[in-house]
């Protein structure tokens, strides 16, 4: 007799390999315990049968989140099992169980397995010892895990720049989507029909040619309104330090909405690999840094706003009134501005025509793929142009780096090291952009040697440019003081603005972080005469709630 209906959702596997049977077994009680609900379980005794059963698992189509392996292993030390195991289930967490006599090795295997995590055993209790770091890379894994699709797709034309743009929020939200190109894709033609391009078609069926991003962000389940007409503090922007300012605010029980203009995370969002933050041994992506930092906003009682820009903020008496551009307004008694930087658009020959034609401001992972196996450009010389360097020469077929002055000016060292490492990158030092050419879009760069006057063509099929930031304050310009550059003006630097129209109004002094304006204070890459690292914005906006609440406590 057969039973019809959906096939049952095949749980992903949690696998443990160890040698002894004591170990293996305290290992698979205490994993069960915790995750057997919506994981299976599997234990090994060698690296030997483990490779069996995974090439098993591998054949029958089953997912395996998280290898917890032994480093002490007869015949197969840990590492050695997970390079074997790597290319069966490339995506699944690696996690070495260690004594403390094996660290070095478990720190060396960092880099050579691509070790998620090292456990010293025993590492009991579980509860503060296990299931944290299995929480964390199950998460992890689950963020980038791709089943069978369900989600949002979106149908378009490559070189159109308003298809990219709608890709491009999709995929800065953390949104999964898949691309289907009316040129290419049989299937994409049917699904457009007569409608203008894009269109995206929802889970529930609803196709909506060219949707704007709010609409696009309501029906993905973000939220596009606030729910309170007045705050005690509103943040604006939602990168490193405004989701640092709206952890620390909610979980210091002030009333917290945290606003972004498109997409959480801002420019450190897109970064591929962050090597140097700390608590990360084997670095962070922006996208995952972004998941992290927002759930723990939302889980502490924060309210995000995504897809609502700010157009203004009026100040009346100890309330500032946030505006914003569909209408609406919310109140406030502080405002924690971390409206962060924009790309400056390139003026050359060739840089307005090809906008979101094969030439784009900042790359995020999704938009890589696309350039499998082809050439292309990077602009910059800093940590984000080589991030995405590293992050294209993993799919394409050369990545050129175009760099005005030198990578050493502005880089990392680990970055230098890992592009000087990569034989599909080159690096092309004290080079600037003459013009971007091509027909309908982006076929090649001619390319200026500043220092002997050389030119040359070099062809390729995307140019993705990370120089000449600029602040993101055009709605401040009649409500706080801002530098020659547009940068934010704050706490002792107001000094120097004795006797203009933004002369500091009040008898006490203001607040590290405080603007001209009592009660707006400013964090990140927006104020003036900071240090721009992911770390540094993070400290700006936690320590910022701290003037917050040294303000409301006088008003």
């Amino acid at each position: 007799m057969s039973v019809s209906g959906p096939p049952r959702q095949k749980k992903p596997i949690i696998l443990a390999v160890d040698d002894d049977p004591q170990v293996l077994s305290a290992v698979r009680r205490d994993i069960r315990a915790r995750y057997a609900a919506d994981h299976r379980i599997l234990a090994a005794p060698s690296g030997a049968d483990a490779l069996a059963t995974i090439e098993e698992l591998h054949r029958r189509g089953e997912d395996v989140a998280v290898f917890l392996v032994d480093q002490r292993m007869p015949e197969m030390v840990g590492t050695q099992f997970l390079l074997a195991a790597i290319p069966h289930f490339p995506d699944a967490k690696r996690v070495l169980l260690t004594a403390y006599a094996d660290t070095d090795a478990a720190i060396a295997s960092i880099n050579e397995v691509g070790l998620d995590h090292y456990l010293l055993k025993p590492w009991d209790p579980p509860e503060h010892n296990l299931y944290p770091v299995i929480d964390d890379l199950l998460g992890d894994w689950l963020a980038g895990h791709r089943p069978a699709f369900e989600g949002i797709t979106v149908v378009g034309a490559r070189w159109s720049p308003s298809t990219h743009d709608t890709k491009d929020f999709l995929a800065k939200n953390q949104i999964p989507y898949r691309f289907l190109d009316i040129d290419r894709d049989p299937e994409a033609s049917a699904l457009a029909g007569d409608r203008s391009l894009p269109v995206v078609i929802f889970p529930d069926g609803e196709a909506l040619s060219a949707p704007d991003h709010r609409t696009m962000a309501s029906k993905a389940g973000l939220s596009v309104e606030a729910t309170e007409p007045i705050y005690d503090v509103v943040v604006i922007g939602a990168g490193p330090a405004g989701l640092a300012a709206g952890v620390y605010g909610a979980s210091e029980g002030l009333r917290t909405l945290v606003i972004e203009r498109a997409a959480t995370g801002g420019q450190a969002g897109q970064s591929s690999r962050i090597e140097n933050y700390l608590g990360f041994p084997k670095g962070i992506s922006g996208a995952d840094l972004t998941r992290r930092a927002t759930a723990q906003a939302q889980r502490l009682g924060a309210e995000i706003v995504t897809a609502a820009d700010v157009v203004g903020i009026d100040v009346e008496g100890t309330t500032k009134v946030v505006r914003l551009g569909e209408g609406s307004s919310v109140s406030t008694k502080a405002v924690v501005v971390a409206s962060g930087m924009t790309t400056r658009r390139l003026d050359i020959p060739g840089g307005q025509r090809f906008g979101g034609a094969g030439l784009y401001y900042g790359a995020t992972s999704a938009e890589a793929a696309t350039y499998r196996d082809e050439d292309v450009f990077v602009v910059g010389g800093a940590n984000s142009a080589g991030q995405a360097a590293m992050m294209f020469s993993a799919v394409a077929r050369s990545v050129t780096m175009v760099v005005r002055g030198e990578v050493s000016a502005k880089m990392s060292s680990y970055l230098i090291d890992q592009i000087a490492a990569t034989p599909v990158i080159e690096v092309l030092e004290q080079t600037i952009i003459g013009e971007v050419l091509g027909d309908e879009h982006v076929e090649g760069l001619r390319l200026v040697d500043r220092t002997t006057g050389t030119e040359v063509v070099r062809p390729g099929s995307a140019v993705f440019v990370f120089v000449g930031a600029v602040p993101h304050t055009d709605f401040l310009r009649e409500v706080v003081a801002l530098d020659d550059h547009g940068f934010v003006v704050t706490g002792p630097d107001l000094a120097t603005l004795e006797g203009t129209r933004h002369t500091w109004p009040l008898d006490r002094p203001p607040y590290l972080q405080e603007t001209s304006t009592p009660g707006i204070f400013a964090a990140g890459d927006v104020r003036s005469g900071v240090v721009r690292r992911v770390a540094s914005a993070v400290g700006q906006g936690s320590t910022c709630i701290s003037m917050v609440h040294r303000y409301l406590e006088g008003v």
